[in-house]
């Protein structure tokens, strides 16, 4: 072989040779940098919660300097911004819970009916439009909500009970309730759907009609999923904000009437977040610890969620 085509192949090799080299430094460059950019963005969301809480425990142990636990957590009267002034959370947190229980009572059943029909009755090219659209509900601004409460179905409950306010909690009840519906009609369905097929099959060969089997075998089998989806919609629906806000009132009353005006831990918050308030001043503390009692029960509603979900979960 020529002298020229033999250095042609060494000069070839070489050449080969560093690229492959190049490769493996940028791979191995790579495989060391990689795992601590995916570090730094999986404690991007710990830090956060961190810094959350610690900002809520300072506060509010800043605020509880100056007034009384006890008086706080069984106080029946919140008038933290006109004199005589009173920190008692319980008429924010009766509020609250008759919002949430009305949404419960809402979303619910409906929701709960149409993951039945979804995964159950509906075909699958229904099943490909009602469920986006359902989900859309999802997307829909909060305040919009909040509007459409004030503006529709105030005055509906108007012109059947004649004593309802303009703002009142059975409107914002509802109203939560049918913004969390996709969330207990999704995760719902999803859990019927992946109950096994063999299930269903046996049912229908025993002679159960359809209901039964979704009704006796379906729900039973996916009771799990369907009571996490509940106390996940429970716990969205004590956070909500503007649709209390707006529809709700803001009139901390401790009352067991839905045609009342009153007023919820997170629309105490938005009142008093509006700049008036001095910052280190008593009122100012008060948003520390409402946010950190709403903080603490959702995070117990969380617990129990993943409890009941491990705890009646079926694995097929």
């Amino acid at each position: 072989m020529p002298r020229q085509g033999i250095q042609t192949i060494s000069e070839a090799q070489t050449t080969s040779k560093e690229t492959y080299d190049f490769k493996n430094k940028r791979v191995s460059i790579m495989n060391k940098v990689m795992p601590i950019l995916l570090f730094l963005c999986a404690s991007v969301s710990v830090l956060t919660t961190i810094g959350i809480v610690v900002t809520l425990i300072s506060e509010t142990y800043q605020f509880f300097q100056k007034i009384p636990i006890f008086d706080f957590m069984f106080g029946t009267k919140w008038s933290p911004l006109i004199p005589p002034k009173s920190f008692g959370v319980l008429p924010l947190l009766s509020g609250t819970l008759m919002i949430t229980l009305i949404a419960c009572l809402v979303a619910i059943p409906l929701g709960l009916a149409s993951a039945i029909y979804l995964s159950e009755y509906a075909p699958k090219r229904v099943r490909k439009i009602i469920k986006p659209i359902l989900e859309v509900l999802a997307g829909v601004p909060t305040i919009v909500y909040g509007y459409f409460a004030l503006s529709l179905v105030t005055p509906l409950i108007q012109s059947i009970f004649h004593s309802a306010g303009v703002f009142n909690a059975l409107s914002a009840g509802i109203v939560v309730g049918i913004m969390i519906i996709p969330m207990v009609s999704s995760l719902s369905e999803d859990a019927m759907s992946s109950v096994p097929r063999s299930l269903r099959d046996g049912a229908y060969a025993l002679g159960a009609t359809r209901f039964e089997v979704a009704l006796k075998i379906v729900v039973p089998a996916a009771f799990s999923g369907i009571v996490a989806s509940a106390v996940l919609a429970f716990s969205r629906a004590i956070g909500e904000t503007m649709i209390v806000t707006v529809a709700a009132g803001s009139t901390p009353n401790m009352t067991a009437n839905p045609l009342d005006s009153i007023q919820t831990m997170t629309a105490y918050i938005v009142q008093v977040s509006l700049g008036d308030t001095p910052h280190g001043t008593v009122e100012y503390g008060s948003i520390f610890a409402v946010g950190m009692t709403l903080f603490l029960i959702t995070f117990l509603l969380n617990i129990l969620a993943q409890y009941i979900a491990r705890k009646f979960r079926e694995e097929y």
